[in-house]
Parts: structure tokens; C-alpha cells; sequence
């Protein structure tokens, strides 16, 4: 007996040996499949982004993905391998070939983009003819005529912004503009999605729901780059992120019930457009299609015409031949502040040109696209992007900041000049930098909100530079929203205005100073 147990001690004293041999072994086994096997071993990329999606993960928790895809383009190549089966390309025929394609959809990471949503919406939505029929239902609020419609409530928004930047002038207070846009944006899309008055601009009641963007988008832009994290750690976001969900969730409920005891057609907004076809009541209102596409469109709509205004009025401000010539294209086009309409906007080419440009270089979602082959995709016919054939089980996408900074596209392509958008002395280069432009994306899945983008955008810096003049401010305000080398790798460009990669994007400033133009200002007061 004494032999027998000796023998066990002695066999459990090297089992540590053997798990180690084991794991080791494993190891080397798929270290070597990874690099030589497999069938994306022959494309150039990070060596440990082959070995894992932890890659993605870590740079997506700092926030600098779309940085970091960038420097590897620039060091690998238009196609780099960034992840076990992940693809990422940086060119214009990628950028067709992958978007425009009846034979690709989006992957199943976009549920980490709406988590706690039973129901797919038109965003994470995966099925071609769903996603079809939905976006004919929600896309009808955004069209242009809609815009139309809705523009007077929009204007009503726009003049408290013009208010605050009135009472911030006369007490010689600097701005910050990502913080004044983003509440502009969410009071907008809560009155164009449900008729809601947020009441973001006047107060902070409400404030708790950015917060709760805050904290809950960059874990979910995570949890879409590294999808297989989701599940090892969800737990994590129900205990210690469960309060702050509740209360944002009780506060959407109240938006989409005071919008239902109202008649359907009360309102121009989006409830009156789906109310009738969408199911509200099976199974409870959180667990319905109205709930699906209400939590989606408040932050859709509202999350991302921030960026662009605020990369505007920093771009501007750094940049007076631009600032300038703006000023005088809005200034010489209007007799009134009351005078600057949707409709008269459209021939302010200049105006268009800049926020274009501002798009550009700054866009709202400016990382990956992920994408896939269809469900029963016919495996025998191949998938070519860019000239490379796609093995089946491959996730790919275009790097949207990395597209936009392709000096083949637009040269020079830190510098912000509007002119590239109008050169009508080279069609065949503003042609190139038409169909290079992502901002909204193309193809079936292109951002619906387009119009209402480009329409909140114009209003908001038409009227501003109709009633102000503004700069930067003197002192330590003056750097926030630029780039310093202290940033970290791709953040040292002075003139960049800084972005934070959260699948949208966060940011802080620019902060600016508004001075009142003559006595314009008194219409505003009145």
C-alpha cells in the first residue's frame, strides 16, 4: 500500500510537468497553423493580431483602432491580416467591392453595438430582405422632403444653441463645442424620433443619459471588435453597470409611452411613420420591434452630427483663408438670420465643400465596417475584393480613417482644404475623392441619416457665423481637441482635431471664443 501511494505522489509531482509539455505543445501546433497553415497565413500583419482578436480588443479599449489600422496599412500594405479570419483593406476598390455587394452582410458583432435587444433593428440587423423592408419604413423620416417638414422644429433647436453662444459671449466664457453640438444633437433626434423634449440644452436633468453613453459605448465597441470576449465577461456590465443601464432604460420607455397616448399622427416624427407596422405589445414594450429601432435611432441620430460640427468649428477656427471664405459665402448669400433656410443653404457650394472636408478627416465612425459572406453563399464561386480571393469563414472590412487618408485619394490628406471638393480644373480627381468619400458609406446599408446630417450641419454653422465672429481662446483651453505628442502614436498632429475611436466617436472641444457680429445679435434676444 505504501508502494502504491508513494508511486500516485510521485505521478502527481510530474502531472504539472505534463500539463505544461501539453500547453506548450498546443501551443507551438497553433502558433504554426496561424502562421503557415492558415489559409490568411500569406497575408502581411501584426504577428500577434494572426494569433488573436485580443489585438483588435486591446487598441478598441484604448480607444485608437482606426489609429493603429492606419500605421499598419502604411507599414503592411492596402490588405493586412488584423485578426485570426480578419481582412483589412485601405483602397477604393476594396471599398466598392465589399459594400456594393449583394453577396456580403454585416456579421453577427453588430449585436454587441445594441446590447439587451431581443429583436434585431435596421443596424445590427444581418438578413438582406429584413434589413430591406426595414430601412424602406425608418429611412422615410429621413428623407429629404421629411427634412423639409421637420426643419422648423430643427431651427427652434438651432436658435437655443445660438443663445447659449450669445449669453457665453457677453460674459466672455469660451465654449466647448463637443459638449454644446452633442446636446444639440440629442434634443434634435429626440424630438425627430418621438417628439421628446429633451431638454439637454436648457439643463441637466438629462444629462445622465450621455453619461450612460459615456460609459456603455466604448464597451461595446469592445465587445464588436473582439467578439468572443462578450460572452467570457458580460457579467461584468450587469453588476457593475446595471444601475446606470436601468435608469437610461426607464427614461427610453418614458420617451416611446408619452409618445404612444398620443395620437399616431400627432407629430412629424419617426413613431408616426412606424407605429402602425410595427408590433409594440407582444411579449411587453422592451421585448418589441418599436423598442428595437426607438433605442437605436435616438443614438443614431443624435451621436453623430456632434462630431462633424464640432471637427468643423475646429478646423475652421485653425484655419482662417477657410473661416473666411465661408463667412463671406454665408454673409453675402443672406439679408437676415431668419433668411437661412434648408432650401437656400443648397447653393452655398462652399459650405457644402467644408463639411465634406471635415468629414473627411474627421469622420463620426471612422474604424471597420465588418463584413461577411452571406448564409449560404455559393462556396464554389470565389469572393474577389480588391483582387483577392476571400476564403470562406473570413471576416473583412475597409478602415474607414485609413480610406480617408490614402494620399492616392486626397492628397496631402491632413491638411483641411475644402477646394478639393470643388477643383473643377482636374474631374477626374474630384471624381476620385467623390467615390473615395465614406463618411456615410455606400451600397444598401449607407447610413440613412444623411440628410439630416448634412441639413443640421449647414443650419448650425450658417447661422452661427450669421450672428458671431469666433477664435480660440487664449490659454490652456486653446490645445484641447488638437493633437500633442504626448498623445500617443498618431495623435501629434497639431491641425488634427482628436478623435476616440467608440465604433462612433468621442472627443472633447475645440473650446472657442464667439464675439457678436454688429447688432445681429438682437434677433437672437428677441
Amino acid at each position: 500500500m505504501a508502494a502504491i501511494i508513494t508511486s500516485l505522489g510521485a505521478l502527481l509531482s510530474f502531472l504539472p510537468y505534463y500539463a505544461v509539455s501539453v500547453f506548450v505543445t498546443f501551443l507551438l501546433l497553433f502558433v504554426t497553423y496561424q502562421l503557415f497553415f492558415h489559409p490568411l497565413s500569406s497575408y502581411p500583419g501584426p504577428f500577434l493580431a494572426k494569433l488573436s482578436d485580443a489585438y483588435n480588443g486591446f487598441y478598441a479599449s484604448r480607444k485608437s483602432l482606426h489609429l493603429i489600422t492606419r500605421q499598419n496599412h502604411l507599414k503592411y500594405g492596402s490588405v493586412i491580416r488584423q485578426g485570426p479570419n480578419k481582412l483589412v483593406f485601405s483602397s477604393l476598390s476594396a471599398f466598392r467591392d465589399i459594400y456594393k455587394n449583394d453577396r456580403i452582410t454585416k456579421t453577427k458583432a453588430y449585436t454587441a453595438l445594441s446590447p439587451g435587444l431581443p429583436v434585431p433593428n435596421i443596424f445590427t440587423a444581418a438578413d438582406r430582405s429584413f434589413h430591406r423592408a426595414r430601412r424602406q419604413l425608418v429611412g422615410q423620416i429621413l428623407t429629404d422632403r421629411s427634412m423639409h417638414t421637420f426643419e422648423p422644429k430643427m431651427i427652434e433647436q438651432i436658435d437655443m444653441f445660438l443663445e447659449y453662444l450669445l449669453i457665453s459671449a457677453q460674459s466672455s466664457r469660451a465654449v466647448n463645442m463637443s459638449d454644446r453640438t452633442r446636446r444639440l444633437g440629442m434634443d434634435v433626434a429626440g424630438l425627430l424620433g418621438f417628439g421628446y423634449m429633451l431638454g439637454l440644452q436648457e439643463g441637466d436633468e438629462n444629462l445622465f443619459m450621455l453619461e450612460v453613453l459615456d460609459a456603455m459605448t466604448p464597451r461595446a465597441n469592445l465587445y464588436y471588435n473582439y467578439f468572443s470576449l462578450r460572452a467570457r465577461v458580460r457579467w461584468i456590465s450587469v453588476i457593475f453597470g446595471g444601475k446606470m443601464r436601468r435608469r437610461y432604460l426607464n427614461m427610453m420607455e418614458k420617451i416611446v409611452t408619452t409618445r404612444m397616448a398620443e395620437d399616431t399622427h400627432a407629430r412629424h416624427d419617426l413613431y408616426s411613420f412606424i407605429a402602425d407596422v410595427l408590433d409594440a405589445e407582444s411579449g411587453g414594450l422592451r421585448q418589441s420591434e418599436l423598442w428595437a429601432e426607438a433605442n437605436n435611432f435616438l443614438t443614431a441620430a443624435g451621436e453623430t452630427t456632434k462630431t462633424v460640427m464640432s471637427a468643423l468649428f475646429f478646423y475652421l477656427s485653425r484655419n482662417p483663408e477657410s473661416y473666411n471664405r465661408l463667412a463671406h459665402e454665408i454673409r453675402s448669400t443672406f439679408t437676415s438670420g431668419g433668411d437661412i433656410t434648408g432650401p437656400k443653404l443648397t447653393n452655398c457650394r462652399y459650405l457644402r465643400a467644408c463639411i465634406d472636408e471635415a468629414l473627411r478627416i474627421s469622420p463620426p465612425a471612422p474604424g471597420i465596417l465588418w463584413r461577411e459572406r452571406v448564409p449560404h453563399d455559393d462556396v464554389d464561386k470565389p469572393l474577389i475584393i480588391d483582387g483577392q480571393p476571400i476564403p470562406p469563414g473570413t471576416i473583412f472590412g475597409v478602415n474607414t480613417y485609413s480610406l480617408h487618408h490614402n494620399e492616392e485619394y486626397f492628397p496631402d490628406s491632413f491638411t483641411f482644404k475644402p477646394e478639393r471638393w470643388l477643383d473643377p480644373d482636374n474631374p477626374e480627381a474630384a471624381k476620385l475623392t467623390r467615390e473615395a468619400f465614406a463618411a456615410f458609406s455606400i451600397g444598401p446599408r449607407a447610413c440613412a441619416g444623411k440628410p439630416m446630417a448634412y441639413l443640421e450641419t449647414s443650419l448650425v454653422l450658417a447661422k452661427t457665423l450669421w450672428y458671431f465672429d469666433f477664435e480660440v481662446p487664449a490659454g490652456p483651453q486653446s490645445n484641447i481637441g488638437a493633437g500633442r505628442a504626448d498623445l500617443g502614436p498618431g495623435r501629434n498632429r497639431p491641425g488634427e482635431f482628436q478623435l476616440y475611436d467608440v465604433f462612433n466617436t468621442a472627443h472633447d472641444g475645440p473650446y472657442l471664443s464667439f464675439k457678436p457680429r454688429g447688432g445681429f445679435w438682437e434677433d437672437i434676444q428677441d
